[in-house]
């Protein structure tokens, strides 16, 4: 049966918004290594390798450990009960959150830039929200399959 046109939306939103703070990520990785002083070696650490140990705990302990799944899939439902992703201002308003994210990250490297603090925990940061993003967008899939949110979520025709 198909989705009703909400959960479409929410699961489209859903998969857009780890895929928009990705490329937020990698436009501020390669803004990090125009900007940010030290060798490349130090760069790569600092906002690749670090920042992807964080992305992949973030991404696989959600959904491995059951205390931590739980809470998370509840609040997806609850998300999607809310409306998130289904109008325009929960997409603004998501869209904000990202721009702010965004703007954080650039800032940092541009202190850093400047003489300032060396920005690898907004990084590793960063990285661990994507994690988290995404693993929500994989509870999705894994809700859609759930005999009471299937009711719920599927059309008659």
């Amino acid at each position: 049966m198909p989705h009703t046109s909400a959960w479409r939306n929410f699961k489209r939103t859903q998969d857009l918004t780890v895929a928009t703070a990705g490329l937020i990520y990698a436009g501020a990785v390669v803004h990090a290594f125009d900007r940010l002083p030290g060798g490349s070696g130090l760069i790569v650490q600092r906002t690749l390798i670090w920042p992807m140990v964080f992305l992949s705990l973030s991404f696989t302990l959600p959904l491995l450990i059951g205390v931590v799944r739980r809470p998370l899939a509840r609040y997806v439902w609850m998300s999607f009960q809310a409306g998130f992703g289904q109008n325009v201002r929960s997409i603004v308003s998501g869209v904000v959150l990202l721009g702010g994210a965004a703007a954080l990250i650039y800032w940092q490297i541009s202190n850093a830039a400047n003489g300032g603090r060396y920005p690898a925990g907004v990084f590793s940061g960063y990285a661990a929200g994507i994690g988290i993003l995404a693993a929500q967008a994989a509870l999705v899939r894994v809700l859609e399959k759930h005999p009471d949110v299937k009711k719920q979520i599927e059309t008659d025709g």
